[in-house]
């Protein structure tokens, strides 16, 4: 009897399953390295735009732990003998506490009227997303146009307007122009046509419930993820404005920060520390954004619409 090897058993693999095997391996191989290369110049665009916006940040930190002196005498991206409460005390307590009261007003300003707009943005979104009435589309292409129109465009008509009120130099003059946002009216009818089903609201309708109900307990649930973004970016828009402010108060006691910061920078060149409480004013005046889209960013990534409709 002959005995035969395992390997003599075995047969032979053919030219097409060899090469169909090497025809696979190739397909495998040959994404990885385009796909790579693809990552690899995605996370370093990615890292130089997070360079270029974190670096003033960083620089105000290390810029308000330092004396008016070390400001100008020393290298700019680090430390010098840092004193960091020191220094944002003395920003707060300066001018018996301005810089406070300055602080106040922009949360006020900021805060009420990012609100208001929020709210105000959802409630003529949800109408001409839902509701047909004539001019509806002529009503939408005017808050278009308002998009298009730059603040600093309106602010001299506004503030001739507010003087015949008697309202000039008042909160008013700030608050009243910071609740419309044609920007949040455009952003939550395109969300309320396409996040909002209309037979959820016709079931509602059905079951007795009347438009204000509907409204404040179905469409703003719905259109919580729209209404963050509008929020944020109006609170964003408010807190940094300049010109409005500048052309309404006039009175210091009304001032936001930036418009008070501006003003001890023009001081500067006769009290030299003012550049210190500048940095250090300004330092803080970032925490609060910071803050914010810390907390409210998740809604960006997830709706609250999961669940809502059985």
């Amino acid at each position: 009897m002959t005995l035969v090897s395992e390997e003599e058993q075995a047969p032979e693999p053919t030219g097409p399953v060899k090469a169909s095997g090497a025809t696979g391996k190739g397909r495998a191989r040959g994404p990885a390295g385009p796909a790579l290369r693809y990552r690899i110049i995605t996370a370093s665009l990615l890292a130089v735009a997070a360079v270029y916006f974190l670096v003033p940040v960083y620089w105000l930190v290390v810029s308000s732990t330092k004396s008016t002196g070390d400001l100008f005498g020393t290298f700019g991206l680090w430390f010098a003998d840092p004193h960091p409460f020191e220094y944002l005390g003395d920003v707060l307590t300066y001018d018996h506490g301005i810089y406070v009261r300055w602080f106040g007003n922009s949360l006020l300003y900021a805060g009420v009227g990012a609100v208001a707009a929020t709210l105000l943005s959802a409630a003529a979104g949800y109408a001409l997303a839902k509701f047909a009435f004539p001019g509806r589309e002529g009503i939408f292409n005017i808050v278009l146009a308002g998009v298009l129109i730059p603040g600093t465009a309106l602010a001299l008509p506004l503030y001739l307007l507010f003087s015949e009120m008697g309202l000039a130099n008042t909160y008013w003059a700030v608050l009243l122009p910071s609740t419309v946002s044609p920007f949040g009216v455009y952003l939550c009818r395109i969300y309320a046509a396409a996040a909002v089903p209309d037979s959820l609201l016709e079931a509602a309708r059905i079951d007795g419930a009347g438009e204000a109900r509907i409204f404040s307990t179905i469409a703003l649930r719905l259109m919580t993820p729209a209404l963050v973004t509008v929020f944020l970016f109006q609170f964003v828009h408010i807190w940094n404005n300049f010109f409005l402010p500048l052309v309404m108060l006039s009175d210091s006691d009304l001032y936001p920060i930036q418009l008070g910061l501006t003003g001890w920078q023009g001081y500067a060149d006769r009290q030299p520390e003012l550049y210190q409480y500048t940095v250090g004013g300004a330092f803080l005046s970032v925490l609060p954004l910071m803050i914010l889209m810390g907390v409210l960013q998740r809604y960006w990534r997830t709706g609250l619409t999961e669940g809502s409709v059985k």
